[in-house]
């Protein structure tokens, strides 16, 4: 079985949830996004997309999945 995860690559991307830093607020995010993220709550950018992984302005709770 190791044999096979050597020759199929894992995708590197993930969900995260990211905390607002002004306003504590949590929200769940795609690590690669390609549009810019603001809280639901107070507004403040969370995630802006570079043109692969995203640049993450909140702090990072959880990785999902």
């Amino acid at each position: 079985m190791s044999e096979w995860e050597n020759l199929i690559p894992r995708p590197s991307s993930r969900f995260l949830k990211i905390r607002c830093r002004s306003c504590n607020g949590e929200q769940i995010v795609f690590s690669h996004t390609t549009h810019l993220i603001k809280c639901r709550t107070c507004g403040e950018t969370l995630a802006e997309p570079t043109g692969g992984k995203a640049k993450i302005n909140g702090s990072i709770v959880a990785v999902l999945g």
